[in-house]
């Protein structure tokens, strides 16, 4: 028997063993997530139509690309899209530095108590998003803010509120809530570098920072790429802070995000546009990640 023929057995061995533990995982994924896209992408080619002035009975037809058109010409919509990328090219940068920084002293022989500084920058992001959107609306809110009225004690006027402020408020909450995430997935990804590897850097005369920068952040890639992924998808996918910060910003408009667009559809019961609403920003945010993903694969190559 050839070595090939000896390998399919025990590859199939290996995909029975492993079976019951992904199958149930690719059932769920299959149920949750490809069934209502697959439907969100049918109901997108459709449209309602009423006769008699609306007054008549609704009457679902095929409508083609008609939704996808009235997207790009929906302007409510595009602001969305570019005020989402524009609080992504502020935040997600800023968040993954810190992340990156804080990870790299816990990595360190430096700091003590590392047990608890590990639980206390992942506590944020064990809070509710809501919560500590809730949180930060107190703080940001004119009239109740404890920061605002420092500043009004010494003659400065502060509005976190404000058209031009609401970008940085908003990428403030996520940066907040979301870095202590992200610093325990960079932490776990320096902890898999050998020993062995730093202490060669060590005996070359490369250590601290440099041996930080030089050795372990190459190492780690792929784990910073991974953060990176997953920190643009989040920002695209922004809901729960915008929404909760109306009550404090009257002036933020319902279509605030994409996904606030889609809702304020789904509120007027027009659900197939709010349908290819859903899929233009899924699409985007797949090009987005493709993306990433083949920028970082070049540099590698270089």
């Amino acid at each position: 028997m050839s070595p090939l023929t000896r390998q399919r057995p025990s590859r199939l061995r290996e995909l029975r063993r492993a079976a019951p533990f992904v199958l149930p995982f690719l059932l769920l994924f299959f149920v949750v997530y490809l069934v209502p896209a697959g439907y969100s992408v049918v109901q997108s080619f459709f449209a309602v139509k009423r006769s008699g002035l609306g007054l008549g009975g609704a009457e679902t037809v095929f409508a083609g690309l008609g939704n996808y058109v009235r997207v790009f010409q929906d302007g409510e919509f595009i602001a969305s899209l570019g005020r989402v990328g524009f609080i992504g090219v502020i935040q997600v940068p800023v968040m993954l530095g810190i992340a990156l920084v804080l990870a790299l002293l816990l990595d360190s022989s430096v700091p003590r108590g590392r047990k608890f500084f590990r639980i206390a920058y992942f506590v944020p992001y064990g809070l509710p998003g809501v919560i500590a959107a809730l949180v930060w609306s107190f703080l940001y809110a004119p009239t109740l803010s404890p920061v605002t009225r420092l500043f009004a004690s010494i003659g400065v006027d502060v509005s976190f509120v404000t058209d031009g402020a609401l970008p940085f408020s908003i990428a403030n909450i996520l940066t907040w809530a979301w870095t202590g995430y992200n610093t325990i997935l960079i932490f776990a990804a320096l902890q898999a570098i050998p020993e062995e590897t730093m202490e060669a850097a060590a005996l070359d005369g490369c250590s601290g920072w440099k041996a930080a920068l030089l050795i372990k952040v190459p190492l780690i890639r792929p784990a910073l790429l991974l953060t990176l992924v997953f920190s643009i998808i989040g920002t695209s996918q922004l809901y729960n802070e915008p929404v909760t910060m109306k009550s404090v910003a009257p002036n933020l408009p319902s279509t605030y995000t994409p996904i606030m667009a889609a809702v304020r559809s789904l509120s007027a019961n027009d659900f197939n546009y709010a349908a290819a609403q859903s899929v233009v920003l899924g699409a985007l945010i797949c090009v987005l990640s493709v993306l990433v993903f083949r920028a970082s694969a070049r540099s590698v190559t270089r």
